[in-house]
């Protein structure tokens, strides 16, 4: 049996195999809302036979939202926007769906990538950002907005109001965003945290908001439903958050029970190095499934899938997340399935597209025709 097609279980969730649908961001919502191009992307992922699809990362609340098009659940505008597709994709796919929550910190009020990606200042119809300190993403922005006590608690409720939504819509997971710089991330990085009150300092203090924050939203979902969090394993900048770091704050999270560590890194600093290849961050994950225990998920470049299938049959990680794989091949697993002996879930209006040497691709089936 394929290692990569075993069936995998968290919690009351049972996924037919350990490929998951990264998040992608798609700056494609308006003032929150999704939109009939969220239909048609995530339409499209939900029937590519992975075992999981985590939507983007959506904002808490609208000053959390990296760009104007961010997705978000923060109100019932966005909780009846996201409705309907969430809905027609249960109608047609037994994929499990999984919502990324987040908050931007400093990294908000930023242009859309295609647009450039810098910050939008105020007075070109940007927002002013919240971060743990004043200190900016990037030299001669301006500084974000320290938050003080009420801001924390605001931010706090936030992620425990999209989370009751989350469970509202019926969602199967959740997946607390705390890499790629942003709000999370930016708390345990002394890069962006020079705090000095108990949420700063030390890596215990460093650690306090983020489990503050996993903790409510643990709380406010079902708890036969899984919670994830993804971590940027390093800032690959020297005096940054690292690996050691990391595997601390895993160690903490197990203790609140955290289902899932998805393993990425960067983000935080302009000032990175990051080598890229195949796979780059998986020597991350498999030093934190080493070192806790965790159940893992390995992300970065991982297009092959003989790649993906040695990744869970080494133990290297127990889930592979791909993204711009898939947006390049939304078919992606059915070829791996068919290069791997496995069987793939597909819809019944897809079945006489099965290649005649793969005839059990999509397992037992049989289609007639007068």
């Amino acid at each position: 049996m394929s290692a990569l097609f075993s069936p995998f279980t968290l919690r009351s969730v049972t996924l037919p195999n350990r490929i998951v649908v990264s998040p992608m961001c798609q700056y494609s919502a308006e003032r929150g809302e999704a939109t009939a191009w969220h239909m048609i992307h995530l339409g499209s992922l939900a029937l590519s036979g992975a075992g999981m699809l985590c939507l983007e990362a959506t904002s808490v609340e609208p000053e959390g939202r990296i760009t104007p098009g961010d997705l978000g659940l923060w109100d019932d505008v966005t909780e009846a926007a996201l409705k309907p597709v969430i809905d027609a994709i249960r109608k047609h796919s037994h994929i499990a769906i999984t919502m990324q929550l987040g908050h931007a910190g400093r990294k908000a009020s930023s242009a859309a990538p295609w647009d450039g990606g810098q910050l939008i200042p105020v007075s070109e119809g940007g927002w002013m950002p919240f971060a743990p300190s004043a200190i900016p993403h990037k030299e001669g922005e301006t500084p974000p907005l320290a938050l003080d006590s009420a801001g924390l608690i605001r931010i706090r409720d936030a992620f425990v109001a999209t989370a009751k939504r989350a469970a509202r819509l019926g969602l199967d997971a959740l997946e607390v965003h705390a890499a790629h710089g942003y709000l999370l991330h930016q708390f345990l990085s002394p890069l962006a945290n020079q705090r000095t009150d108990e949420y700063g300092g030390s890596l215990e203090n460093r650690m306090r908001f983020p489990l503050e924050v996993f903790d409510a939203v643990r709380a406010a979902f079902p708890a036969d439903k899984p919670v994830g969090l993804r971590v940027s394993a390093s800032d690959w900048v020297e005096g940054g958050w690292d690996l050691e770091q990391t595997i601390v704050f895993v160690k903490e999270l197990q203790k609140h029970d955290v289902d899932w560590i998805d393993v990425s890194s960067g983000g935080v600093s302009p000032l990175q190095q990051i080598p890229l290849s195949p796979g780059y961050q998986l020597p991350f994950a498999k030093a934190i499934k080493e070192a806790t225990g965790v159940n893992t998920m390995g992300v970065g470049l991982i297009t092959d899938p003989q790649h993906a299938e040695e990744i869970i049959e080494s133990g290297q990680a127990d889930l592979v997340a791909l993204a711009r794989a898939l947006l390049y091949n939304p078919r992606w697993p059915w070829h791996a399935a068919a290069q791997l002996g496995a069987t793939v879930e597909a819809p019944p209006q897809y079945w006489r597209s099965q290649p005649r040497d793969q005839k059990a691709l999509f397992g037992d089936i049989s289609f007639g025709q007068r």
